[in-house]
């Protein structure tokens, strides 16, 4: 499978824009629940009107909802953003740290935030990053007994080869977003449902076909 991800999908490079790994963790905090494409529309006007991490920790917190809001969830998010800020600056010298245990230290960040940042900014894959594209096909292609992110990149560690980690999360989520979408439709063609044929849906179903 990964063999064919890696050839419709060679880079493990973000659709998210960014200029740097401190603007890269806002838009993955900003990405939750929310379309990349989305978040590179609230970002473009974002960058450019907070500049420089300090930006961030002196910005006013209602303001910055309404910069984000129609990323959804925003006022979550906009209390994780800056306070993420002041966290990076006072106990990171203002640099995203490099380990996944520093990572979680910063408010809004989990084990998918946390991967995703780590493999597009310094290439450095200690988990496998688990959205909701990679969890439903991890689950569709019999790659999991679960359905708990964490259990299934524990799985997904195990039969994956370290040094390909980082090309996993990319390259499902790609798949999921322009082929094997989530939602209903006819999947036979698809090139990883010729690889496990288990997977196959019909889109309107046929003979009582199992759906996944």
């Amino acid at each position: 499978m990964l063999r064919v991800l890696k050839k419709l999908y060679p880079g493990t490079k973000t659709e998210l824009n960014y200029g740097n790994n401190w603007e890269l963790l806002v838009a993955v905090i900003l990405s939750a629940q929310c379309t990349d494409k989305r978040v590179n529309e609230v970002t473009k006007t974002l960058f450019k009107k907070y500049k420089k991490l300090d930006d961030y920790v002196n910005a006013d917190l209602g303001e910055f909802e309404k910069d984000i809001r129609s990323t959804g969830f925003y006022k979550n998010k906009a209390k994780n953003v800056l306070a993420a800020a002041k966290v990076v600056r006072n106990d990171f010298g203002g640099k995203i740290p490099k380990t996944i245990e520093e990572m979680l230290a910063i408010p809004g960040v989990a084990r998918k935030t946390a991967n995703v940042v780590l493999v597009s900014a310094y290439g450095i894959h200690e988990g496998i990053a688990v959205d909701t594209h990679v969890r439903r096909l991890a689950i569709k292609f019999d790659l999991t007994d679960s359905k708990d992110p964490v259990k299934i990149e524990r799985d997904l560690m195990e039969i994956t080869p370290k040094k390909e980690w980082l090309y996993v999360n990319h390259t499902l989520v790609m798949f999921g977003r322009y082929v094997c979408k989530a939602n209903k439709h006819d999947c036979l063609e698809h090139p990883l449902t010729e690889i496990y044929p288990k997977a196959v849906e019909v889109w309107p179903p046929q003979n009582n076909q199992k759906l996944i």
